[in-house]
């Protein structure tokens, strides 16, 4: 009974070890690929004039590809979700082992010193080529000089540390004031962990009523920030939804039905494949109706395509996560290292990202080629100089 208790721990372990790896594949993949989507705007826009369309799309290839929109437009729906998932699940333990207070200052020191850090040192490095593209003057005191008149501070992929570091404090209170509360969403989890399709169906509703109202009042698309501060106003309570969804599994234990890899999720994973594609099929039909018919949308088709997306979100990370859970079985010594510095990859591969799509602007590739050079350098470059600052006092490690 213990060996297989102890098998079971070291599956689940594995299994989320390999997931978090994949994870930050697919985020670098995912940059990587944004300056040769189809659909991208015919030259770059400016880099000091509203909208600032450049924080999202920092780089503007003259090649394109298709086949990247397809491949981006789901992860955009399903990848940071998923990542606030899998950076709950280990937060109520923490809690327990840790107290708020000893929580708190780990955590100040985990996410919000290297926000700071990455934010006000890398991300202008980062977004220097940026300017270059449309620059009149290319000098960096005129970079700098453009940099400190826009009307906020760009942040990059690191506006998830912020926001994540805020539901940590909202989970530190919960532990401090209400403790109770978070029992009960891991009994809400064991609720569920046997049976998938009832979390699966839980999730959807509480993600419905967090995204749906926001999304009709805001659009899916637009972004506020303030100072170094982004966010997408129609997802915070989305994103705290799943945040607090990895906290109830946490809190009932990773090593339950829902990551044990004979589980209904794990032996179901094609199944919840099939409502991947379905869901994410309706999100994108619906989804370019809205779009055609701009102002002149239904509510009805609105709200359609705003379940779309929840249904696609909750049905894309219930299949990456059973993939994983079924799949793994061998520990690599590669994953293994990939997921260590998966934390650190995060936090500077934005740099090499643009400044290589930026050099590859000229160069006689095809749009697939380039992205390719830039995932692989980028990759490469960036776990390297994490794995040697592992071997440091200051480690970085995984968010969660």
């Amino acid at each position: 009974m213990l060996k297989q208790a102890s098998a079971s721990r070291s599956q689940s372990s594995l299994a989320l070890s390999d997931l978090r790896a994949a994870v930050i594949l697919i985020v670098l993949a995912f940059h990587s690929c944004l300056a040769y989507l189809d659909s991208l705007p015919a030259s770059a826009p400016p880099f000091d004039s509203p909208p600032y369309q450049w924080r999202s799309f920092p780089i503007t290839d003259s090649q394109r590809w298709f086949g990247f929109d397809l491949f981006c437009a789901p992860q955009d729906i399903y990848l940071m979700s998923l990542m606030f998932f899998l950076s709950g699940l280990f937060v109520w333990p923490s809690l327990a082992h840790k107290g708020s207070w000893d929580f708190l200052r780990h955590r100040l020191v985990r996410l919000g010193l290297p926000f700071a850090v990455v934010v006000f040192l890398l991300m202008p490095v980062a977004h220097y080529p940026v300017y270059l593209v449309t620059a009149v003057d290319p000098s960096v005191a005129a970079f700098w000089q453009s940099w400190l008149a826009l009307p906020f501070w760009p942040s990059g992929p690191p506006w998830f540390l912020w926001q994540l570091l805020v539901l940590n404090i909202a989970a530190a209170a919960v532990h401090k004031f209400a403790p109770r509360w978070g029992k009960l969403l891991g009994r809400l989890a064991s609720f569920g962990g046997a049976h998938p399709n009832r979390l699966f169906a839980g999730l959807v509703i509480a993600s419905a009523l967090a995204y749906v109202p926001l999304a009709i009042i805001f659009t899916p698309w637009e972004w506020s920030q303030l100072g170094p501060f982004a966010l997408q106003l129609c997802r915070p309570l989305h994103y705290a939804v799943y945040f607090f969804a990895g906290v109830g599994v946490g809190a009932h234990g990773i090593d339950n039905d829902l990551f044990a890899s004979t589980g209904l999720l794990a032996r179901r994973w094609a199944g919840w494949l099939a409502a991947a594609v379905a869901a994410f099929l309706l999100w994108i039909a619906s989804t370019a109706l809205t779009i055609e018919l701009r102002d002149t949308a239904p509510l009805g088709l609105q709200i359609i395509a705003d379940l779309g997306f929840v249904l696609s979100c909750a049905s894309s990370s219930f299949f990456l996560i059973a993939m994983f859970v079924h799949f793994a079985r061998n520990r690599s010594r590669i994953l293994d290292s990939l997921s260590g510095n998966a934390y650190g990859i995060y936090l500077i591969h934005y740099v090499f990202v643009i400044w290589l799509q930026y050099g590859l602007l000229n160069a006689p590739f095809f749009a697939v080629a380039k992205a390719a050079i830039v995932f692989v350098v980028t990759l490469v470059l960036s776990w390297a100089i994490m794995a040697a600052l592992r071997q440091l006092p200051l480690r970085f490690g995984c968010a969660a």
